[in-house]
C-alpha cells in the first residue's frame, strides 16, 4: 500500500524514490531519533547498538538531512530498513532533522542518538530505571571518549570538570554560567515537555540543543545527572560538535540568543547580564590561545580585545598587547608553559 508522506506519520521511507511502507510497531515507550549527516562510515555501528538494547520497546527514527554521502548512507543502514522508520529531507540543520523525527515519534519518551555515537547494551534499561527513581523528566548519562581526540579514554563528564559538578539537577543556571553541561546523545526525556516548549529552534543552526535544554529549564521541567558511563562518544573532525573554534563560536551564538529572546524579572535579567559578560569574556579569552597556537595573530588580539571590552583582567590585557608587539615570541611563550603544564609532548 503506498501512501502520501503527509497522510500518515508514521512510515518507513525506502531508499527507492516515493516508495512509503507502514511501520507496524505501535505504542511504544521509547523513541530513538537519530540525524544523519555525513556518518555513513559510522550508521551501522550506530543502529547495532540500539538494535543490541536488553530494553526492547522502542521505535527508531533516522533522519537524513540531505547528507551527500545519501548513497553510501543507504547501503549501510540496507540491513536495518525493516526495523526502522526512514525519512528524507533536504539538508536543514540538525534542529529540523529532530523536529521532523519528533513529529513522527510515538514514544513517551525520546532517547537521542547521533549518528556516529555507540549506546552500551544496557543504556535505555538503565536511563528508564533512573528517570523512574528519580521522578525526572529528562536524565543525561556519561559518555566516554573514543576516536580521534586527545580526550579518547576520558569521560565526559570529566572533561567538565573544572566547570562545576556533573551530578544532581541541572539547572537554567548551571547551564548559563557554564558549570553543567548536556551531551545530547546520552539524553532521554519525556516527549510531551519538548513539544510544549516548542521543539528545537530551527532557526538556530548550531546551540540548538543547548537552546533546547534552557527553555526546559525555565519550564521547570526535572532534569538530572545520570553518572553512569552508558555510550561511547565519537570524537572526529566532522561529527556534530566540530572542532574547538567552533564550539567556542556556538557558545558565543548560544549566549546572543539567549539574551535576545529571555524574559524574566528585571533583577533576573540584570543577573543574567552580569552572568553573559563573564561567559562571552571566557570564551573569547580561549578563541584567543587558539589563535595564537595556529599563529592567527591579529585574530588572536580581536578576540584578546573582546574579552577584556567583556571583563577587564591583567592576564587578558598581558596577551593583548604582548600578542601585538611581539606576536612570535608570545605565542612561543605561551606554547612552552601549556606543554608544561599539561605535560604535551
Amino acid at each position: 500500500m503506498c501512501l502520501s508522506l503527509a497522510s500518515h506519520p508514521r512510515l518507513c521511507l525506502r531508499s527507492r524514490p516515493f516508495q512509503i511502507l507502514l511501520f507496524m510497531k505501535s505504542d511504544p515507550l521509547v523513541s530513538v531519533v537519530i540525524p544523519a549527516y555525513k556518518v555513513a562510515p559510522f550508521i551501522g555501528e550506530t543502529l547495532q547498538s540500539v538494535f543490541a538494547q536488553t530494553f526492547t520497546d522502542f521505535e527508531v527514527i533516522v533522519i537524513n538531512d540531505g547528507s551527500p554521502d545519501t548513497e553510501e548512507f543507504e547501503r549501510a543502514i540496507q540491513p536495518y530498513l525493516d526495523r526502522v522508520i526512514y525519512i528524507k529531507q533536504e539538508n536543514r540543520g540538525a534542529s529540523a532533522a529532530r523536529n521532523a523525527a519528533l513529529r513522527a515519534a510515538q514514544g513517551e519518551f525520546i532517547a537521542f542518538l547521533d549518528g556516529d555515537d555507540v549506546w552500551l547494551p544496557a543504556y535505555l534499561d538503565e536511563q528508564l530505571k533512573f528517570v523512574e527513581k528519580h521522578r525526572a523528566d529528562l536524565a543525561c548519562a556519561d559518555a566516554l571518549h573514543f576516536g580521534d581526540s586527545h580526550l579518547a579514554g576520558v569521560t565526559y563528564m570529566e572533561s567538565c570538570i573544572g566547570k562545576g559538578p556533573a551530578e544532581g539537577e541541572v539547572t537554567f543556571w548551571g547551564l548559563i554560567k557554564g558549570e553543567q553541561s548536556l551531551i545530547t546523545s546520552g539524553v532521554l526525556a519525556r516527549r510531551k515537555l519538548i513539544l510544549d516548549v516548542g521543539l528545537f529552534d530551527e532557526g538556530l543552526r548550531d546551540a540548538e540543543d543547548f537552546d533546547l535544554w534552557l527553555r526546559l529549564a525555565r519550564r521547570q521541567a526535572r532534569m538530572v545527572f545520570h553518572r553512569n558511563v552508558l555510550l561511547r562518544y565519537r570524537c572526529h573532525k566532522d561529527n556534530l560538535s566540530g572542532d574547538q573554534f567552533n564550539v567556542l563560536a556556538r557558545g558565543l551564538r548560544a549566549y546572543d540568543r539567549v539574551e535576545a529572546v529571555f524574559s524574566g524579572s528585571a533583577e533576573e535579567s540584570a543577573a543574567l547580564l552580569s552572568v553573559l559578560k563573564r561567559r562571552r569574556a571566557i570564551l573569547e579569552f580561549e578563541l584567543g590561545k587558539l589563535y595564537l597556537t595556529n599563529g592567527d595573530f591579529a585574530r588572536a588580539c580581536e578576540a584578546f580585545d573582546r574579552a577584556n571590552s567583556w571583563q577587564a583582567r591583567w592576564k587578558t590585557m598581558f596577551l593583548m598587547w604582548f600578542t601585538r608587539l611581539a606576536p612570535e615570541l608570545t605565542q612561543s611563550l605561551y606554547l612552552r608553559r601549556r606543554r608544561l603544564t599539561t605535560s604535551e609532548p
